[in-house]
């Protein structure tokens, strides 16, 4: 994210719950760290992870690199990615500062990968690239990665998660001025810009799946972790209560007490220096 702009909006949005945040969204699966080490030819000595929220992205790095950064700028994301680490004593290869996309703490040419798990679609993308570009070495990587959404479920489940959304990015039209909206780019633009930035040698888009254990509350927590919903809710707006009760009932129902294992799927689009 960068400091100018709609960035204040964009980290604003997600001020007041981390502890949610970090309970309900997905951890980064180990896979990103051998498909991105495999591309680097080495362990990587230096991994950045920028936009990194509250660290669900960080921590998969601790036993696959040397040293590992965590960058954010949104300050409650931040605190709560310092205490984890403060518990976590097997972590002392991570750091985490604030910072953002396009004026990252590093020397030139001095880090091997760098990544944003969830969270290039809220920067600038050509100072981010540029400054990208800028931080990895020669044949360094970057590797922009998200979730699909909704997690793989049941069809009428999907369908009311999707017109929640919908519903919430319509209500934010109407309840927020434009200039007091965030603003991000879409995800599926990605490929594109890392292509066209000059910055890559190569890029391509990859595909995997992780499957993780949930529950009904899991579930409903996921939804309610978005950036609009979570926005409508701050707004004090009671709009969407009738729509998300008849969503938490249901989710109820499919789950019936249960935890069972579903599917993400992600799509990680790749550039090497």
């Amino acid at each position: 994210m960068i400091p100018s702009g709609n960035s204040k909006q964009n980290i604003d949005r997600f001020l007041g719950y981390q502890n949610d945040y970090d309970r309900y969204r997905p951890e980064a699966p180990p896979i990103v760290t051998s498909l991105l080490s495999n591309y680097l030819g080495s362990r990587p000595a230096v991994v950045a992870d920028i936009g990194c929220g509250t660290g669900l992205s960080t921590f998969v790095w601790k036993n696959a690199a040397d040293t590992i950064y965590g960058i954010e700028p949104n300050p409650d994301m931040l605190s709560k990615a310092a205490e984890k680490l403060q518990q976590d004593s097997e972590a002392e290869s991570l750091s985490f500062q604030q910072g953002y996309s396009n004026q990252l703490p590093f020397e030139s040419g001095s880090v091997d990968i760098i990544t944003c798990s969830q969270s290039f679609h809220w920067m600038e993308p050509v100072s981010t690239l540029q400054e990208i570009g800028r931080c990895l070495r020669p044949g360094g990587v970057f590797a922009a990665y998200d979730c699909d959404w909704p997690l793989v479920l049941q069809a009428d489940i999907e369908t009311r998660y999707n017109r929640l959304i919908a519903s919430a990015d319509s209500l934010l039209a109407e309840l927020q001025p434009e200039a007091e909206r965030a603003f991000k780019w879409d995800k599926a633009g990605h490929l594109a810009r890392i292509q066209a930035s000059g910055h890559f040698s190569f890029a391509r888009e990859i595909v995997f799946h992780n499957t993780e254990s949930c529950d009904a509350a899991r579930y409903v927590g996921l939804m309610l972790s978005q950036g609009g919903l979570q926005t409508v809710l701050k707004l004090g707006s009671t709009l969407l209560d009738e729509a998300i009760a008849e969503f938490t009932a249901e989710v109820e129902r499919y789950f019936n007490g249960r935890t069972l294992p579903v599917l993400i799927s992600y799509r990680m689009r790749v550039g090497i220096k």
